[in-house]
């Protein structure tokens, strides 16, 4: 379903997930090029681009979001149409712009004024506030790295294994989203994209303030994430070879005092075998030879 509402001059159309009756009163409608529509109506997620033609604009831009267990992050597509007197947003499920759009319409069922006089300002408004919420999530994934960070030294490997590998697989992800849409937003910043109303650089300057702040946060925690990563998988290897070590340090001591009692085990005639005392010879002679061993060691500093 279309909804729609009027800001002045401006009409804000909204659609979610549109169905073909939708997309085909869009083409009968605003004379759409036919790619656009077909670019709407696919489910898999287009590459991020805006196409200039001479009496409309469209947008397909991506931003992050949680998934429902709050654990991954997925890609939120949003398709934009901005005219001269409309904007019409197209979204796959209720999302930031959907909120947005329901913030609006309240508003303005209590008569408030919007202040939005062009669809430049609305459209500003719109990626304003995708940027915003965006970047609370990304300090949301900073605060991840920052806990990894205070963890590294727990006990709790496979966690921690866990917990890096979701973490990296986020800003890998980020990174993916993030990095196509940069030179899309300079184009706004550089004057490329003219839009429809005077005096826009400044807010689209902005946008793209907002857009690379984010993208240095993504790259600092990414060398952080990889920088955690090389500093577990060397703690580990460390406890496993100080583990490796030790139980090599206990069967050389266990060695020979198997020798010994596997050698007096044999049924042949053996030195000391009718001495009664015998028993207590071999037990302090593996004592001691166990004691030389555990000095020999400790002084080569190998325990």
């Amino acid at each position: 379903m279309i909804e729609t509402i009027k800001i002045g001059t401006i009409r804000w159309h909204h659609l979610i997930a549109p169905k073909e009756e939708e997309l085909n009163f869009l083409r009968e409608n605003f004379h759409f090029h036919p790619l656009d529509i077909e670019d709407c109506r696919s489910k898999i997620n287009q590459r991020p681009k805006i196409d200039v033609y001479d009496d409309y604009y469209f947008m397909i831009l991506h931003f992050p979001k949680f998934d429902n267990t709050n654990t991954f992050i997925k890609t939120k597509e949003i398709k934009i149409f901005w005219g001269d007197d409309f904007i019409i947003t197209i979204g796959s499920s209720p999302w930031v712009v959907a909120e947005l759009f329901e913030q609006a319409k309240a508003k303005l069922a209590k008569k408030e004024d919007l202040e939005l006089s062009t669809t430049d300002a609305l459209l500003y408004r719109i990626l304003e506030k995708l940027m915003t919420e965006t970047q609370d999530l990304i300090r949301l994934i900073g605060n991840h790295v920052e806990i990894l960070n205070r963890d590294l030294f727990g006990k709790k490997a496979e966690k921690m294994i866990e917990r890096i590998s979701v973490t990296r697989r986020n800003i890998i992800l980020l990174n993916t989203i993030f990095k196509p849409q940069l030179p899309l937003f300079q184009r706004f910043e550089s004057g490329k994209i003219e839009g429809y109303a005077d005096n826009m650089e400044i807010y689209w300057g902005n946008i793209l303030d907002y857009y690379q702040k984010m993208w240095d946060m993504i790259e600092d925690y990414q060398e952080l994430v990889e920088g955690l990563s090389q500093t577990f998988d060397s703690l580990q290897t460390n406890r496993t070879n100080e583990i490796m070590k030790m139980l090599t340090l206990i069967s050389s001591i266990v060695l020979p005092l198997t020798f010994i009692t596997g050698l007096y085990g044999m049924n042949v005639i053996l030195p000391l075998q009718d001495y009664s005392a015998a028993f207590w010879l071999v037990i302090g002679l593996m004592g001691g030879l166990s004691f030389s061993m555990i000095y020999f060691f400790k002084r080569k500093h190998w325990m």
